[in-house]
């Protein structure tokens, strides 16, 4: 087992889906819209849009143009990697404690994937540095989404859900899910009727309802991470969002030289240590910016 391992093989075929399940489970974006196969060398979408309406023509009268507006839509992987430092215990173990090493690890890579998932596309960030990564560009919701509603009354989210779903369906799309950064989750949960009864119990105590209104829900923090403005983002996640990974999910086992090239943690081999590495190739692509509203916080 360890010399297959040491040449960067891959999991055994059982393990990549738990690695997948788990990534699913923790994204907000993967909750809103299930995810497609993605090539390695990419894929292009299209959006096909009829212009106008259907024309009426009078007997032998003469018909006019209607128009048709293709738009494509590229999603290019791009690769995304965790890598830690462990004692080279790890390979002289047995291999049920190198396979619990490679669990833990396997867990943990899966959550950084599934919170890096949302936070680059939300935000278009790279997720170690919380900078604008020019390799993402602008194919993130913050840079192409338009169609903002800005908070007035904090005690009132209700009515800027209302806004935003009015946008989108101006805009002659379809809302199938809300994103809810968790401080808008709360506001809705302690939002009351005249009365004081809520208006949303099923949020409260901090509960997460997969479904809201019969609208998909889904909240974590990072919506509103890196200092973002961001509250919720409400649109058309199952025909207008796109993303995806490539197949092969490999975990290597470095055991020479400095792979993090941290000059200050020194070579492996000097001391005593080994590399864990998980790499993913991830793609995503909004497909209709007119069909995402975003709820922001004052400025």
């Amino acid at each position: 087992m360890a010399d297959i391992l040491s040449k960067g093989a891959l999991f055994p075929e059982e393990l990549i889906p738990d690695l997948i399940q788990k990534t699913t489970g923790s994204s907000a974006l993967a909750q809103l819209c299930a995810a497609s196969p993605i090539p390695f060398n990419g894929m292009r979408e299209f959006t096909f849009q009829l212009d106008k309406e259907i024309d009426v023509v009078a007997e032998n009268g003469a018909k006019s143009i209607g128009g048709v507006t293709v738009t494509p839509v590229t999603i290019v992987p791009i690769k995304v990697e965790y890598g830690a430092r462990v004692s080279d215990e790890f390979v002289y173990a047995s291999e049920t404690v190198q396979m619990d090493y490679l669990s833990a690890f396997s867990d943990g890579f899966a959550r950084k994937v599934a919170r890096g998932i949302d936070l680059m596309a939300f935000h278009g960030i790279n997720p170690r540095t919380a900078t604008a990564s020019s390799v993402i560009g602008d194919n993130n919701f913050d840079s192409v989404v338009t169609q903002i509603v800005t908070i007035a009354d904090e005690t009132a989210p209700d009515g800027d859900v209302e806004s935003a779903i009015a946008l989108v369906q101006d805009s002659d799309h379809d809302v199938t899910g809300i994103a809810m950064a968790p401080a808008f989750r709360s506001a809705l949960a302690a939002q009351t009727y005249d009365s004081g009864v809520k208006l949303y119990p099923e949020l409260a105590w901090g509960n997460a309802p997969g479904t809201l209104n019969g609208l998909a829900v889904a909240s974590n923090s990072t919506l509103s991470a890196n200092s973002s403005l961001d509250r919720a983002l409400v649109g058309d996640f199952t025909n207008f969002f796109r993303w995806g990974y490539a197949k092969e999910i490999p975990i290597e086992v470095i055991r020479y030289g400095n792979p993090d090239n941290d000059e200050t943690m020194g070579d492996l081999k000097g001391h005593n240590q080994v590399y864990l590495r998980g790499e993913m190739y991830l793609g995503w692509g909004i497909l209709d910016a007119t069909a995402f509203a975003l709820i922001q916080a004052a400025e």
